[in-house]
């Protein structure tokens, strides 16, 4: 079991990350960790705080010479701004001096924060419910990442929306091309919707406004069978929905076609089965159900469809809120900003994917040790493969007749899914 929680404000001295549940033995440097937050900070249409927002790691606790002890790992990301400009601010000890922040923003969890907890200035709310949090997600994840890829599991995201603009259908990308999707500014496949995204961009930030948009999360390789039918908690498509949905300003998850589907006869909505004798294997060439039957993993690739919002801070001071302290009509403060965050979101929702993936195949598989973890994996993994490859006659029907409607050569060609 995998279990990991963060602590730490945007402009405090450090984000804090502890994960449990991580195997012995497995490598793990500053350097791993340090690519996805790095790629975490990528993305036409991001603010200049990128540029100061450095993330500086120490890894605390749980590794030793470059490998975990098994035992709980502790990471500290530190912020480059905090000795330059925020330590009066945000100083922990009393009688420090600061401004209080008393007009709210629309779409934020300032005000309602605010009520909940008794605070008088949003600050204390705005500090926590920031994005900024998601550093500590990405470096959770890239351990979870770093584990699941001795499974040879592969995860990873593109831009398929920014603001109005959509992606081409064909233009997911195979489990080889995952880190090519970087090459692109605003990490979209599609060249000529790339550059409708960055006009868009351009003009939203002349407008002082900002864009939402939707990722899709892909995970290739995943193992058959994790996650449960058995109890709703255990499902894994309930799961990634829960994780994905908690990022910041994400509005809506769907696995798979998810709303699409809903739309369709049921003749054309599920992904068909067929039995591939070369590898021994059963197949589902489509993705209708984003490689996620009955709350379990299928061996396809798993999609989801992650659906950010406009962030709620503007680049200019427009959206109408009340001053909490007299009560007036006013316009909401302005914080430092982006135009659009949805390229990063990709990379965040990568990592709850992975943490999810990764806690379901510890529940899975179990393991003190990244050896025994390997093992017992790939002993399961055998196993589905000589009990699928069994022919049992005795009970077989005479023949066995594929539906009137249903042409093989054509049954998997509308698909864009690439699994290897």
């Amino acid at each position: 079991m995998l279990r990991y929680l963060t602590a730490g404000e945007s402009h405090g001295k450090a984000l804090v990350v502890i994960l449990e549940g991580v195997p012995a033995g497995l490598p793990l440097t500053i350097a791993d960790l340090d690519t996805d937050l790095a790629r975490r900070r990528l993305g036409y249409g991001r603010g200049p705080r990128m540029k100061f927002e450095a993330d500086e790691i120490t890894i605390v606790a749980g590794v030793r010479h470059g490998l975990t002890l098994g035992s709980p790992i502790a990471i500290e990301i530190g912020n480059s701004e905090w000795e330059r400009k925020w330590t009066e601010e945000m100083s922990p000890h009393p009688g420090a001096t600061s401004q209080r922040l008393t007009t709210p923003r629309p779409g934020h969890a300032d005000l309602t924060g605010m009520q909940k907890y008794a605070f008088d200035d949003a600050r204390n709310v705005l500090e926590r419910a920031s994005a900024r949090e998601t550093a500590a997600r990405v470096a959770a994840g890239a351990v979870a990442k770093a584990l699941l890829r001795h499974l040879g599991v592969a995860i990873g995201s593109h831009v398929i929306q920014l603001g109005s603009v959509r992606a081409a259908s064909a233009s997911r990308p195979g489990a080889d091309a995952l880190l090519a999707v970087d090459d692109s500014e605003v990490r979209c496949t599609d060249a000529a919707a790339e550059a409708e995204m960055i006009a868009a961009i351009k003009a939203a930030q002349k407008a002082g406004d900002s864009l939402g948009g939707v990722v899709e999360v892909l995970a290739y390789r995943v193992p058959i069978g994790l996650g449960s039918h058995v109890h709703w908690d255990r499902r894994l498509d309930g799961r990634l929905a829960q994780a994905l949905l908690s990022i910041q300003a994400v509005k809506g998850v769907e696995i798979g076609d998810g709303f699409d589907v809903a739309g369709r006869p049921g003749s054309q909505a599920h992904d068909a089965i067929v039995f591939d004798a070369e590898t021994g294997e059963y197949r589902r060439h489509t993705t209708n159900a984003g490689g996620i039957e009955g709350g379990m993993s299928t061996g396809e690739v798993v999609v989801a469809h992650v659906a950010m919002k406009p962030l709620a801070t503007l680049n200019r001071p427009v959206l109408a809120t009340v001053d909490t302290a007299t009560k007036d009509a006013t316009v909401s403060f302005k914080e430092r900003t982006d135009v659009t965050a949805v390229p990063a979101m990709g990379v965040v929702a990568e990592a709850m994917a992975a943490l999810v993936i990764a806690d379901e195949a510890l529940r899975k598989f179990g393991g003190d040790s990244l050896g025994e973890f390997v093992r017992n994996h790939d002993t399961y993994v055998e196993q589905v493969r000589e009990q699928t490859s069994q022919i049992d006659t005795a009970d077989a029907p005479a023949s066995a007749e594929a539906p009137l409607n249903w042409d093989a050569t054509q049954a998997f060609a509308d698909d864009p899914a690439v699994t290897p």
